[in-house]
């Protein structure tokens, strides 16, 4: 099993639609066996070399779908625990990286970390605080 992935770079430049595509030509590109057939889950499909056919709610419709979309699930759920030792201030592992308000509080809290997406717009608003708050001096006491 081969899973493909965007970092959040890649989502910040392309957007989360074209970098979901990518991640999934990322994944089958990275298959052992060359599939004679693709199912996504969702409205359209990548770019592949084989046929592929988007499934609309594939995840609760189509067995293999399900099975994928449950060990993405559990790889994410497990890189969000170890986000949550390098950063335990953030309380990823409750969480898990969604948007949460505990996450926004965090974020509001802490700023964002290298992990997070810069295009999400709550991470950009928080990057916007700290830019603010930086910038603001005090005035001087005469």
């Amino acid at each position: 099993m081969e899973l493909g992935r965007a970092e959040p770079e890649e989502i910040d430049q392309l957007n989360i639609l074209h970098a979901t595509l990518l991640a999934m030509q990322r994944a089958v590109a990275g298959l052992h066996l060359t599939p004679d057939f693709v199912l996504i889950d969702g409205n359209r499909c990548p770019a592949l070399a084989m046929p592929a056919q988007a499934v609309i709610k594939g995840d609760s419709l189509v067995q293999e779908i399900s099975a994928a979309s449950i060990i993405a699930k559990v790889t994410r759920d497990r890189e969000m625990a170890e986000l949550d030792r390098l950063f335990p201030q953030y309380g990823f592992v409750q969480h898990k990286g969604y948007p949460t308000a505990l996450h926004m509080a965090k974020l509001k809290q802490f700023g964002a970390t290298p992990h997070h997406r810069r295009s999400f717009a709550p991470v950009r608003n928080a990057l916007l605080d700290a830019e603010l708050h930086a910038s603001v001096q005090p005035a001087p006491l005469y």
